[in-house]
């Protein structure tokens, strides 16, 4: 029986030693380096110091292109050293011939890893970023000083980095803070040059502003255009305009017939915030005060004593994202001229029933100059108008404060007094001339009105916000020609002032 055992290891051990292809005790084992593409076996090489040389010295075009020194094998190609009894080897050139058009080379660079503009934060699992490519660190760093210098001028800028801001005497503004919300990290890798390899400024600002590097869009100026017109009919902000047209300096430039501008919708790729100390005077409008006379009849209306401004200067910090502002708050406001109040006499008395609609609800103007500001502060944070292709179809009013009055910019009735998504708690006038008026993204329990009711021109209605699609405490004033998002048109509040 022992002996049987000893004779069944014995075939045993031949037969691992036939199927590992040992036909010589004597033979000893070799170093060898096996290749592995995506985990497959390739083959067996003799060196892999030699490999990798042949693979460089073959690339003389990459090198070219991309200015550089060497090239690497794909990130996906592995080898690995063992220690063998095998015979089989393949040559450098029969491994390369397997990989040259399967995988891509690497070279040396850096690899930019952004978080994208709508992430939520470093902790959120969702959160995506993106990759960006450079052969030299500075072509990114250098891409983003210019990317930034297209939100903030090149002076105010240059004078924040280097500490020579001046000082505020009476009115101004002071950059406090600039920094870039998304978080950005560099590391130094091989990257695979299929990859979109940035290796240049200007190549680079233009994705990081645009989201492409495809050519824009551009138009041909007409006589008569105006840089605000030529913004506005082709859906694009006049900040836009500015961007993608830099040898123009602000919206007053001159535009000659046949001059090609460029119409970039942006796309940043980074969210850019810069907090501002503000100093600055503003007017202070006047409140209207509505008294009725009985024996004149409805339709009747007399200012008795007109309306003057005041004047403010008020002190504000203010914040914004990618050159648009998102917060402002008032820090201090100090009186320079109280306001004087206009004092309105309307009719009282009717004729009968239907001259009481007829007259009384139909008594509204809609000519420049007869419509009343709707906040008790007038700081426009951002205006009519198209931005990064869509359409900003109000007035955003911004510094009063949370819960600061908001006026009825004429009389009217209520058509809407409710919230939505977007809206937050939101009021609409219909002022029964085919004009409205709406309100958003009042506070929590501020609207003072119904729907039904009959307001005057300057009468309270509610308080300033952040409900709904809000980013920061302000309302949002929109006058619209036909009722709002259901046949009517948004028209530009300012152009009524």
């Amino acid at each position: 029986m022992l002996k049987r055992k000893i004779i069944l290891v014995f075939l045993l051990f031949l037969s691992l030693f036939i199927n590992s292809g040992f036909t010589n005790v004597s033979q000893k084992p070799k170093t060898i380096y096996k290749v592995y593409l995506k985990g497959k076996v390739l083959g067996n090489i003799e060196s892999k110091e030699s490999f990798e040389k042949y693979i460089d010295d073959k690339q003389e075009e990459i090198k070219k292109k991309y200015q550089v020194n060497k090239v690497y094998v794909p990130e996906d190609l592995d080898i690995i050293k063992q220690i063998t009894f095998e015979n089989d080897k393949k040559t450098n050139e029969e491994i390369y011939k397997k990989i040259k058009d399967t995988s891509p080379f690497t070279i040396n660079g850096y690899v930019i890893k952004i978080k994208n503009i709508d992430s939520k934060d470093d902790n959120d699992k969702k959160s995506k970023y993106q990759n960006l490519y450079v052969i030299k660190k500075d072509v990114f760093t250098k891409s983003i000083e210019k990317t930034v210098k297209s939100f903030i001028t090149p002076e105010e800028y240059d004078n924040y980095a280097n500490d020579t801001q001046k000082e505020i005497q009476d009115t101004g503004k002071i950059i406090e803070n600039i920094y870039i919300k998304n978080k950005i990290t560099i590391k130094k890798d091989k990257i695979p040059i299929d990859k979109v390899i940035y290796q240049n400024v200007d190549e680079l600002s233009k994705y990081l502003l645009f989201g492409t590097t495809d050519p824009q869009a551009t138009y041909t100026i007409q006589e008569g255009d105006t840089i605000s017109d030529v913004a506005f009919n082709n859906k694009i902000s006049v900040e836009e305009f500015l961007i993608a047209n830099p040898e123009l300096q602000d919206e007053n430039s001159l535009l000659s017939p046949g001059q090609v501008v460029t119409l970039g919708i942006l796309k940043p790729q980074f969210s850019l915030v810069e907090e501002d100390h503000v100093v600055f005077r503003e007017e202070k409008n006047f409140t209207t005060e509505t008294r009725y006379d009985n024996d004149k009849l409805v339709g009747y209306e007399e200012v008795i004593q007109a309306g003057i401004k005041g004047e403010n200067k008020v002190t504000q910090k203010v914040q914004k994202v990618n050159g648009e502002i998102v917060n402002t708050v008032s820090t201090s406001t100090e009186i320079i001229k109280e306001p004087v109040t206009e004092i309105i006499v309307k009719g009282g008395k009717h004729e009968s029933y239907s001259s009481y609609y007829g007259n009384g609800y139909g008594s509204v103007v809609a000519t420049r100059g007869q419509w009343g500001w709707p906040a008790s502060c007038s700081t426009v944070s951002s205006g009519f108008g198209w931005r990064w292709g869509v359409l900003h179809d109000g007035t955003d009013i911004a510094g009063c404060g949370y819960g600061s009055n908001i006026f009825a910019a004429q009389s009217g009735t209520v058509a809407v007094s409710s919230s939505k998504v977007d809206n937050g708690q939101y009021i609409v006038i219909d002022h029964h001339n085919g004009y409205y008026t709406m309100y958003a993204h009042l506070c929590v329990g501020c609207r003072y009105v119904k729907e039904g009711d009959y307001v005057e021109k300057g009468q309270v209605i509610g308080g300033m916000g952040q409900t709904g699609a809000a980013t920061g405490v302000h309302l949002h004033f929109a006058i619209w020609n036909g009722y709002p998002y259901r046949g009517g048109v948004a028209l530009n509040a300012m152009n009524f002032y």
